[in-house]
């Protein structure tokens, strides 16, 4: 797993945001437990275990969590949300005899023997690292699995080639950094925050599961978290009042699951003299974001001959001349069309 972000506040200043704080924490340890009871060998965590770091007793509480779950062993490092900088309370903390936490911003490796594996990684001592500090990693020359936690993969956080990666050696490569989700030829992964954290990190999040074995390497993704982050778009059309589509919010969200946090969008054209209250809209569900895009629907040629003598003729005109687009000419005439009728109806001269 990884991108766990324990003390992250998603959505702050929404009504949810307490509860989605202590779901983050909820899911992670009801799932570092459940790995105990399962008997899972091994637990990797691919950094920002935390959102910032962490508390001293923060890192107790963890411990106490991972300790409880051996013999299960957990190997996982800090990443650039919870960095070990000067003064880190990650330095020189005691870790329980099943946990392993790479303490420096340089390649080190932990043998388990045990389970007959190599890992391999680092952890983040500054916020952004900008060198690809894992560009030529291969295994050792050594009998057992061999397996590299990584965190990062853009250009402000350890760039990774991928391609190179999937084919250095590793029996697995586990990562993280990148919120979303995404597995690469059997063989590595992105395992995404195990809780969505902001309003972009759309669809389901959860963990990976694994074997490694004689035969090779399986893994799979499993979702686990709470709630999703999801994209509703709502096409309007000229007929549409507000309380239409109001209600028909209410509906898509009562059917897409009210458990779930949405970022609404408003498309489509709308009769001129409907406006949508996108305020009153946030309060008919967990609502992050709502933007309007509609267009006011003019009818543009009777406009032009009712008005062809005014300002509103030549400016019709004026843009119809211009070369562009169909789509930008009817949003450019809706937008200005709707600055020059302000406040009065459209069609009085």
């Amino acid at each position: 797993m990884a991108d766990i972000h324990l003390g992250a506040v998603p959505d702050r200043g929404k009504a949810w945001a307490g509860k989605r704080s202590e779901e983050i924490e909820e899911t992670f340890y009801h799932l570092i437990q459940e790995a105990g009871k399962q008997g899972v060998d091994l637990i990797l965590i691919a950094g920002d275990i935390f959102h910032r770091p962490p508390l001293k007793r923060e890192l107790k509480e963890l411990n106490y969590r991972l300790e409880s779950i051996q013999p299960t062993q957990v190997v996982m490092m800090a990443g650039n949300h919870d960095y070990m900088g000067e003064g880190s309370n990650y330095r020189g903390f005691h870790w329980a005899e099943n946990v392993h936490f790479f303490q420096k911003e340089q390649l080190d490796s932990f043998y388990l023997e045990s389970l007959h594996t190599w890992i391999y990684g680092l952890s983040y001592e500054h916020r952004e690292i900008k060198t690809p500090l894992y560009q030529r990693v291969i295994p050792l020359d050594k009998p057992g699995y061999h397996i590299l936690l990584a965190h990062g993969g853009d250009e402000k956080h350890i760039p990774i080639q991928k391609k190179e990666l999937i084919s250095a050696g590793f029996d697995y490569v586990a990562l993280g950094h990148i919120h979303k989700p995404e597995i690469f030829d059997n063989k590595m992964a992105y395992a995404g925050a195990l809780e969505p954290i902001d309003r972009l990190d759309i669809g389901e999040h959860g963990y990976v599961y694994g074997e490694i074995n004689d035969k090779g390497t399986r893994i799979q993704f499993c979702p686990a978290a709470c709630r999703e982050y999801k994209n509703l778009i709502l096409e309007s059309d000229t007929d549409m009042t507000g309380g239409e589509m109001e209600e028909w919010l209410s509906q898509q969200i009562e059917i897409e699951g009210k458990q779930h946090i949405y970022n609404v969008l408003l498309k489509g054209y709308r009769d001129a003299d409907i406006v949508y209250d996108t305020e009153k809209m946030l309060r008919l569900g967990k609502i992050a974001a709502i933007k309007d895009e509609t267009l006011p629907w003019f009818d543009f040629e009777r406009l032009y001959n009712e008005n062809a003598d005014n300002l509103i003729g030549m400016f019709i005109k004026k843009v119809y001349q211009m070369p562009m687009d169909e789509a930008r000419r009817t949003r450019i005439l809706s937008y200005g069309l709707q600055a020059m009728y302000h406040g009065r109806d459209v069609g009085e001269g």
